[in-house]
């Protein structure tokens, strides 16, 4: 048995606090951003690291937190270049990002946790540092999802941030309080 496909709009978590992570996403100010992330990858180096039931699924139709992880590591890759190609281009559109056929064609399930944890710690500093590196005046740089939904860097930076927050939640229970 596999996890359903996850074919929810999450962009409402701009608006309003989860009430699952209980993180405000829209709440989160750009200063606060780089070090949210980073301390956010560093939770998930530990989670990858330390467990040796890392790979193991609590149900069969829910993702272990190797699975997570390898998911949270190609978010951190994703956003950085999408990131990267709003402050580049006048309003770019992105390809669709099928997550559950990346976690099925990347092979999530059998990845090395040592691996994962190194990978999703060089792909938060590079996000990290381009976030560090944002001019407030490219706050406002625009970017489209496939599906229409448009995100200033801002609410781009802050939508990101939510996933590898919830995705936290997902494996640890840990809220944001």
């Amino acid at each position: 048995m596999e996890p359903e496909p996850d074919t929810k709009d999450w962009t409402w978590t701009l608006q309003r606090q989860c009430p699952d992570c209980r993180l405000s996403a829209g709440q989160i100010s750009m200063a606060e951003l780089p070090d949210r992330a980073e301390a956010a990858a560093a939770e998930w180096v530990q989670i990858l690291t330390s467990s040796p039931g890392v790979g193991i699924r609590p149900r069969p139709d829910v993702w272990s937190p190797l699975e997570y992880g390898a998911h949270v590591r190609d978010v951190y890759q994703l956003f950085d270049a999408r990131l990267a190609l709003m402050l580049v281009e006048d309003e770019p559109t992105f390809a669709n990002w099928d997550q559950d056929e990346s976690a099925v064609t990347g092979d999530y399930r059998n990845q090395d946790p040592d691996r994962v944890a190194a990978e999703l710690a060089g792909a938060a500093e590079a996000f990290v540092t381009r976030l560090r590196g944002l001019a407030e005046d490219q706050y406002e740089r625009v970017g489209r999802r496939s599906d229409g939904a448009e995100f200033t860097v801002v609410t781009f930076c802050q939508y990101f941030l939510h996933d590898v927050i919830h995705h936290l939640w997902d494996v640890t229970g840990q809220t944001e309080l």
